[in-house]
């Protein structure tokens, strides 16, 4: 890539990087071209598409979920570790409206949790009905808490958090009154969501 064209290219990452994180996914793409700096034309040479942009702009959080998910993982207590990962995660949703978008439209911050949901549930700390999927419906309520209280009440998410995982042990369990959703079925619904 030429000097110049990798330029434009930082320059249209970083203009992304801001108004998603103050305003979301949903900020038109003619406003970071004109952030950045450049036309819409030189966004699309370099990114395509949206889902593009979006891509390259968060590439670096799968890895912070990867590295929260490794700890959580080492961690001595099974349900401190799953109770670290969601926070962990939901923090991230929490500093950056983006990020909050499309951890609600794409859940692949949920995937390294199977192995944290099956150690919390083996040790018997974690309710034994819970799936992947359902952790979906976390993710999702603490979205919605984060993008409602982003302004007003920076912090909300956390009681809601926390009244979530009061839900999730086991000790608190009670027979639920339908059967989870299977993946596919989750993975339908985010894609309705966007």
């Amino acid at each position: 890539m030429r000097k110049d064209a990798a330029h434009n290219r930082e320059r249209l990452l970083e203009a992304a990087r801001r108004l998603f994180a103050d305003r979301g996914l949903d900020v038109p793409l003619e406003e970071i071209a004109r952030t950045a700096g450049v036309s819409i034309g030189t966004l699309y040479n370099r990114f395509a598409t949206r889902e593009g942009l979006v891509e390259a702009v968060f590439e670096d959080r799968a890895a912070t979920v990867a590295a929260i998910a490794e700890q959580a993982l080492v961690a001595d207590d099974p349900w401190e570790g799953f109770v670290a990962f969601l926070t962990g995660v939901c923090e991230l949703q929490a500093a950056d409206l983006g990020y909050n978008d499309l951890a609600a439209r794409d859940g692949k911050g949920i995937e390294p949790m199977l192995r944290i949901i099956d150690r919390a549930r083996k040790s018997g700390a974690l309710r034994g009905d819970v799936t992947l999927a359902d952790m979906t419906f976390v993710i999702w309520g603490v979205a919605a808490t984060v993008r409602a209280t982003y302004r007003t009440a920076p912090g909300a998410w956390r009681r809601h958090l926390a009244l979530t995982l009061d839900g999730l042990r086991a000790t608190a369990a009670h027979e639920l009154p339908v059967p989870p959703m299977s993946i596919s079925q989750a993975r339908a619904a985010m894609n309705e969501c966007r």
